[in-house]
């Protein structure tokens, strides 16, 4: 190696300990910050947050084919007028409601929830004055945060909907007052940025089991604001990740010793 190969790797190896100590824990910082406004945001207890903030949503579809009044509480719809035209007799009309004796849980955002708390977590597990060693160490508590607020942002963006036998025979349809009949059924979910409305009816075709929908869907602002933090965060941690990546290649760069403990799960 000549001179100014050994120049080069001194000043990459001066880099990679001024990241280690002074960097990571910057940016985890920041990440610390973005999460917890994110949580702030929730409507649930999370991270010091008092939850159950309440709101209203009018949820329509053109032409007037079905109106949802809802009231939004926590994760749960606590009261809801839903009208909706039933297909097959178009000046029928089918009305129910949900009431507080048995809300509509959306279980999306108590889940979004829990891995944000996870993810706050794997942050507060580390001193701030821990000093990393390898970029190893760091990368293995990147990946968790990665993990974790990946998870949270899909819990709202990709909704797992139910198949409509398991749709009928759930809790929350069970709690509709009155019960629809048996040949129609009601869905809420949460995608992106929306409360998504839909209502479903089946009908036999010449033996054949056809199922007609309509929706509905509003904007939901907290949301807005939770999925640009969740996604603000997760390119903070790629960025970091990126950064260590090149550092991880080469094996000979560690750190000292350790000056100060990590708890670390």
């Amino acid at each position: 190696m000549n001179d100014n190969e050994k120049e080069e790797a001194a000043n990459l190896k001066e880099e990679f300990e001024w990241v280690l100590r002074e960097e990571v824990h910057a940016i985890l910082h920041q990440l610390h910050t973005v999460l917890v406004e994110c949580a702030h945001r929730f409507p649930v207890p999370l991270y010091g947050n008092e939850g159950q903030k309440q709101d209203k949503f009018i949820l329509t579809s053109q032409p007037e084919q079905l109106k949802c009044i809802v009231t939004l509480t926590g994760d749960s719809i606590t009261h809801a007028d839903i009208s909706f035209k039933v297909l097959r007799q178009m000046h029928s009309i089918c009305r129910t409601s949900i009431n507080q004796d048995g809300p509509w849980k959306l279980q999306q955002i108590q889940d979004a929830a829990n891995h944000l708390q996870q993810a706050i977590g794997y942050i507060d597990n580390v001193d701030k004055h821990y000093v990393f060693r390898s970029s190893e160490e760091v990368l293995h508590i990147i990946q968790c945060l990665l993990g974790s607020l990946q998870r949270a942002r899909t819990a709202l963006v990709l909704p797992k909907k139910k198949a409509i036998d398991e749709l009928m025979k759930s809790r929350n349809m069970k709690a509709l007052s009155p019960n629809l009949p048996e040949d129609l059924a009601i869905s809420f979910y949460i995608q992106s940025h929306k409360l998504i409305f839909v209502a479903y009816q089946l009908s036999s075709v010449h033996g054949t089991m056809r199922i007609d929908s309509c929706q509905a869907d509003c904007a939901v602002p907290w949301l807005s604001d939770v999925l640009f933090m969740l996604t603000a965060a997760l390119h903070m941690c790629q960025q970091l990740k990126d950064k260590l990546c090149v550092f991880s290649q080469y094996k000979d760069f560690t750190v000292g010793s350790r000056s100060a403990s990590m708890v670390f799960n």
